[in-house]
């Protein structure tokens, strides 16, 4: 049940302002009686009333005289103030955070030779976004097949608002796809990465036959294995997350003579034939 106490307001204080309004204009003395909020409190109560804009008093009169704001006028007044308050809390946990990001990056671990593993769509996708998130250098994404990423709608759009959050960061995004893979290629992903990644730049696609399954590599540090389902190869089965720089520095070294090799992918022939599918 709504309360004027979820507004800001002590008992008292509400007690008091529903009595002015069945009551006004009222002495101190006869709002105590009227709201049960004791003598010795309730002149304290009526001058919280009118610093929040709720009570007027009659300042003229003896005794001295009070009475309600209408109520429309005094609940826009608390919510305003709440409204105020929030946002002054928010600041603070903004700024908090802010200070905690460079404390615990300064004592972060090294994790080298972690790795963690998902299992499920959803899972998956949460795991990938995490770690495309943390990258600051490069981005560097293969897949040879059909895969969810370039595929199911709202996995896909993640990943290609992932990429955009890496390129505003000042990391570059290079992405190898086979021809297997393009060739499967739905329209509505032709379009989501020819109107939101194509023309910016350190954004990147290339395309070969040369390379089979789907990996991300973060800033030359971190592996992310997709694990497609064996029965439904365009559902994510599961991700390996694998921190080893060892192993990426390998995988890196294949990528960059497969990506020396692979053509640059227009999508304006893309654009032509999936129009032609439509």
């Amino acid at each position: 049940m709504a309360n004027l106490r979820d507004l800001g307001l002590s008992e008292y204080e509400a007690r008091a302002y529903r009595a002015l309004l069945s009551a006004s204009p009222s002495t101190a003395k006869e709002l105590s009686r009227a709201s049960d909020v004791p003598m010795g409190r309730v002149y304290d109560v009526l001058n919280d009333l009118e610093q929040r804009g709720l009570a007027r008093s009659q300042a003229a009169s003896r005794p001295k005289k009070y009475v309600a704001v209408e109520p429309e006028a005094a609940l826009d007044r608390l919510l305003e103030a709440k409204r105020s308050e929030l946002q002054e809390q928010e600041n603070q946990y903004e700024a908090t955070v802010e200070k905690l990001e460079t404390d615990l990056d300064a004592t972060s671990p090294a994790e080298e030779g972690f790795w963690t593993a998902a299992v499920g769509s959803d899972e998956t996708a949460e795991l990938l976004i995490e770690r495309l998130d943390t990258a600051t250098e490069r981005v560097v994404t293969v897949a040879g097949g059909p895969t969810p990423q370039f595929d199911i709608g709202e996995y896909g759009d993640e990943v290609a608002a992932a990429f955009q959050r890496a390129l505003e960061r000042g990391a570059t995004v290079s992405v190898l796809l086979g021809p297997d893979l393009i060739r499967t290629l739905p329209p509505e992903v032709v379009e989501r990465y020819e109107t939101q990644l194509i023309d910016q730049a350190g954004f990147e696609v290339r395309t070969t036959d040369q390379v089979s399954g789907s990996f991300h590599l973060i800033d030359d540090a971190e592996a992310c294995i997709e694990v497609p389902n064996p029965l439904e190869p365009r559902e994510p089965f599961g991700m390996i997350d694998l921190k080893d720089r060892e192993f990426a520095s390998d995988v890196r070294e294949t990528f960059e003579s497969r990506w020396a090799d692979a053509e640059a992918l227009t999508l304006e022939g893309e654009r032509s034939r999936v129009s032609s599918r439509r």
